[in-house]
């Protein structure tokens, strides 16, 4: 890391600061729903019809499969989703919603739709388009991105 630089002055400090605040903000909505964050993307993201397989869902996430199993389970166990074996491929597994999970997904959607219309209307379409294209950017620059001497 070249000189001193404060975490302050970074990219990653402050998508992480803007991330975790509107994820506290989703959590303390939600709740009311008995849901978190978290489970109310997942659930938003996994197709009402064909079902989203368990690696879709963690890649969503950004999760391994593994580390998304516990809170599957804890769906499961709230009668959110159901898992069945994917027909396409054997050793694959889909999940899919529930008419509980439905039924939270359409809570989430509302909660989800309410604040970006909250954003969008203090923040302006210009800015939106030019803050969305710079967020594609960087994201294609840390996939591509390698440190150039090993730490």
């Amino acid at each position: 890391m070249a000189g001193n630089i404060r975490h302050q002055e970074t990219i990653d400090y402050y998508l992480k600061i803007v991330w975790q605040t509107m994820a506290n903000k989703y959590n303390l909505i939600v709740a009311d729903f008995g849901i978190t964050q978290a489970i109310g993307y997942l659930l938003i993201n996994i197709d009402e019809k064909e079902g989203t397989t368990v690696s879709q869902a963690a890649a969503l996430l950004g999760l391994k499969s593994t580390s998304l199993s516990r809170m599957l389970n804890q769906l499961e166990q709230n009668g959110l989703i159901y898992r069945e074996l994917n027909k396409g491929d054997r050793r694959s597994v889909k999940i899919y919603l529930t008419p509980l999970g439905i039924e939270k997904r359409k809570q989430a959607r509302v909660v989800v739709k309410q604040f970006n219309a909250y954003l969008n209307k203090h923040i302006s379409e210009g800015d939106r388009e030019y803050l969305m294209n710079l967020l594609k950017k960087i994201n294609r620059l840390t996939i591509n991105y390698k440190p150039e001497d090993p730490l």
